[in-house]
């Protein structure tokens, strides 16, 4: 079986669950609604067989009601252009009901009970406003229990859908940055094997540990922040074997055990220090970083001197920064600030996270 064909028969089969289990979803539901009828009117009603039947014909209307408002009215004229219509196409279709079950009440129920009721007069009980919104309520409370369900059942499905969509979006701003990263790396492992450089070795088991922790560690939405700083000292290790003394690289850090971050987001600040920052410059480049986390924020600092020959803004509008700034949307809504400052002999970025539970 090809994949494509395997892909529907499962897609067919998920489906074909989902709708049984709705079916009998609304099932239970009914039947809960028809012993709750049963149960209130048990003690009034000593032909317990009237009741049976009466509470069946009633339940039996609603759910007729029902149906015709969830997947008639609310279709066809509240989510379309014709709003204006709902209300009285919902007090019509109320009116109706009423009316079969008044009629059934009067032709059928109470000639064979003439016990339970004193009998009334149809055309007075029809033309009677005040009693059927009386009885208005009645009939409309199974329908607007079972509409909150299913607005309870599609929000969540757009929850879903909304944390797949998510994560979609995610892996793929990280296959854009990963690629981003090993194009960097490898070019520095190239330029070193030119040079036969005795540095190579080094540099291959420091690509080996950044990529075995990309690879098979980082894949949670959280990672470890004493990870990702073991990560970015390798980083600077692999590109100052690159420059040597061409860069000073200054990271300073104090974190609180336990804390979490997305990972490869302080990477790229990094990434995006060296290449705009050290690359181009013909003296000695400086990399500043500063890392402070708590349990409840997380404050990063990273500056870069800039090359004289790069007057223009460079690194606001990199890949990298692009990038990262769509993950911090996607992993901290609402509780991210970036801030990307350019001087003339400086580049400096500047992160503060608010994490979960602060």
């Amino acid at each position: 079986m090809s994949n494509d064909s395997y892909s529907a028969l499962v897609y067919a089969i998920r489906n074909y669950w989902q709708r049984r289990k709705l079916v009998l979803t609304d099932l239970v539901f009914w039947l809960v609604i028809y012993c709750y009828y049963v149960s209130t009117a048990w003690p009034t009603y000593e032909d317990k067989g009237a009741l049976f039947e009466k509470m069946f014909v009633k339940t039996g209307l609603q759910v007729g009601l029902t149906y015709l408002i969830v997947y008639l009215l609310i279709p066809h004229l509240l989510s379309g252009k014709k709003k204006i219509w709902f209300l009285p196409g919902v007090l019509l279709s109320v009116y109706l009901t009423y009316t079969l079950y008044t009629g059934y009440r009067y032709f059928s129920f109470d000639p064979r009970h003439p016990g339970l009721y004193k009998g009334f007069d149809l055309q007075d009980r029809l033309l009677d406003l005040n009693f059927f919104f009386t009885e208005l309520t009645w009939f409309l409370f199974p329908a607007a229990m079972l509409i909150a369900l299913k607005y309870y059942r599609e929000q969540r499905e757009v929850a879903n859908l909304r944390e797949q969509k998510r994560v979609t979006e995610l892996k793929l701003l990280k296959t854009q940055l990963n690629p981003h990263f090993l194009f960097n790396t490898l070019n520095n492992l190239y330029i070193l094997a030119l040079k036969k450089s005795d540095k190579t070795p080094e540099l291959i088991a420091k690509l080996s540990a950044i990529l075995d922790y990309m690879l098979y560690q980082c894949n949670d939405k959280y990672v470890a922040l004493a990870d990702e700083i073991k990560l970015m000292k390798n980083y600077i290790d692999l590109e100052k074997l690159r420059y040597g003394e061409r860069v000073a690289v200054d990271f300073e850090y104090r974190t609180e055990k336990s804390v979490e971050i997305a990972p490869l987001v302080l990477l790229t600040f990094l990434e995006n220090a060296f290449k705009h920052g050290v690359k181009e410059e013909i003296r000695c480049a400086s990399i500043r970083m500063n890392l402070r986390a708590t349990r409840r924020e997380i404050w990063f600092e990273i500056q870069n001197s800039r090359p004289q020959s790069r007057q223009q803004n460079t690194g606001a509008g990199s890949i990298g920064l692009q990038n990262i700034r769509k993950q911090l949307d996607l992993l901290y809504p609402q509780r991210n600030w970036l801030k990307v400052e350019e001087e003339d002999d400086f580049h400096r970025v500047t992160l503060k996270l608010q994490l979960h539970g602060a």
